[in-house]
């Protein structure tokens, strides 16, 4: 059966949607960025023409057409019963709007670390041996269980590999523990913006999320946690923080002190998300996030830090929840292949190898990043950076959607700020990405600038013309 949404739920989605003309056009490339960025599920049921003329203000003509648009570029379907459905869509489908050939800055993963082909190939002289096993795992190898834990252990969390168990990724993970952990309207506390496969996996699960702020320039709201923990009281709250995603923001002892400090009274599981923690540029990570929080479990992942292709995380936690874990994973899989562990074993026992050289990479993107933002569109905010994998620059306007969508369709794939956002908004703000090449993220700035200047034509907001001529030479 279709889920149904509500003309006036859609509005709220759409946000400020009329940026060009003509209005059915504008309308249809808002829905398709919402199908596209899923914040619309496929299999979704959109409000009837009617209905959702009378919530925009338009006429029944304009919404049909752009119904009509919509179905002719795969996006949505027509069902008897349903009326406009939204389809799943893949690659194919998403190419018939935007050029897919062009500059992808939707993932923030890093090209591989260089080394990487070196380990494979070691690993793959040893093929005979690892055939000979059953193919997977589903705690994980020993090894590797005890090369993850013997690093935490020096960053001081004293850890075994009875405490850890080894994942599909970090997102597998975080599937696991919402599945495992949560119920249908348990409340999960998780920040705003944040990263946007956890909040679905939360609401996936039937969560009620209860969102805390995060600022790139003031951080983490702590009033507002510490209301949140208090009159709530999450079963889980999801935390990112060090190089938070997508502000790049990382909390100070105090901000720990007092959110864990509010996590403890109201009974609240701690989920630390780790995946960017090692990214650090202009210092080292510190290490020890929570570690007075014993209990708080902890999720990891080679993704950021080696390569997007080598699925292999892990979960850090009690000995008592790992066991409880491994006890409800068989529904969701059967373990992490061998030959991918062969690999990660190896690869995290050369980490400390390994992060410098993420750290040089990330820090020439984000040092070209800034400067071309800096020429071309004086006019943004620009966060400064310690670590992490993107830039959460401030618009000045709310046209994050709309800039998405010229940007797009010349050739620049880009996630909105409200793709980011728990409680909707996030308008006002663009997650760029500093993981591509310093000459790719260059040109990316110059199609920023020319589509910045396209969706504020006619609109009170300034763009410094000579900034921008001299970034288009």
């Amino acid at each position: 059966m279709d889920s149904r949404l509500s003309a006036r739920a859609l509005v709220e989605l759409l946000g400020l949607w009329r940026t060009s003309e003509p209005a059915f056009d504008a309308l249809a490339d808002a829905i398709r960025l919402l199908c596209l960025d899923n914040r619309i599920a496929p299999e979704t049921a959109l409000p009837a023409e009617r209905e959702l003329a009378a919530a925009l203000g338009v006429s029944r003509t304009t919404v049909a057409a752009a119904y009509r648009a919509l179905r002719s570029t795969g996006h949505i379907v027509s069902r008897q019963g349903s009326g406009s459905v939204t389809r799943p869509l893949g690659r194919t489908t998403a190419s018939r709007w935007f050029d897919r050939d062009g500059i992808d800055l939707q993932q923030a993963s890093p090209p591989a670390w260089p080394g990487l082909p070196g380990v494979v190939a070691e690993v793959a002289a040893a093929a005979t041996a690892l055939a000979s096993r059953s193919g997977y795992d589903i705690l994980g190898h020993a090894e590797l269980r005890a090369a993850i834990a013997e690093r935490y252990t020096r960053q001081g969390i004293r850890t075994t590999p009875e405490q850890i168990m080894v994942t599909n990724g970090a997102q597998h993970a975080i599937n696991l523990l919402a599945g495992t952990l949560i119920r249908r309207a348990d409340r999960v506390l998780i920040e705003t913006p944040t990263y946007p496969h956890a909040a679905e996996t939360f609401r996936r699960t039937g969560a009620r999320l209860v969102s805390v702020p995060v600022d790139v320039a003031d951080g983490w709201d702590l009033d507002r946690a510490v209301q949140a923990f208090g009159r709530t009281r999450p079963i889980l709250a999801y935390l990112m923080p060090e190089f938070q995603n997508p502000t790049g923001r990382s909390m100070t002892e105090t901000e720990r002190a007092v959110i864990g400090r509010a996590a403890h009274d109201a009974g609240s599981v701690l989920v630390i998300d780790e995946t960017t923690a090692d990214l650090g540029i202009d210092a080292p990570p510190r290490d020890g996030l929570f570690a007075g929080h014993p209990s708080a479990i902890r999720v990891g992942s080679l993704g950021k830090s080696v390569w997007g292709g080598l699925r292999v995380g892990w979960i850090r936690a009690t000995e008592d929840m790992i066991r409880r874990l491994r006890a409800a994973r068989t529904s969701f899989d059967l373990g992490t292949p061998d030959l991918e562990q062969a690999i990660a074993t190896r690869v995290v026992e050369r980490l400390d190898e390994i992060l410098p050289q993420r750290s040089a990479l990330l820090r020439s993107g984000r040092d070209a990043l800034v400067s071309a933002i800096e020429r071309a569109l004086p006019g943004w905010s620009v966060p400064q950076v310690r670590g992490g994998v993107a830039l959460w620059v401030g618009l000045g306007a709310p046209l994050s959607s709309a800039l998405v969508i010229d940007a797009g369709q010349h050739g620049l794939h880009l996630s909105a700020g409200p793709r980011f956002a728990v409680d909707g908004g996030q308008e006002r703000h663009l997650r760029i990405p500093f993981t591509a090449e310093p000459l790719e993220l260059e040109r990316a700035v110059e199609i920023l600038a020319e589509s910045w200047a396209r969706v504020t034509a006619g609109t009170s907001v300034a763009v410094t013309q000579p900034a921008l001529a001299e970034a288009l030479v």
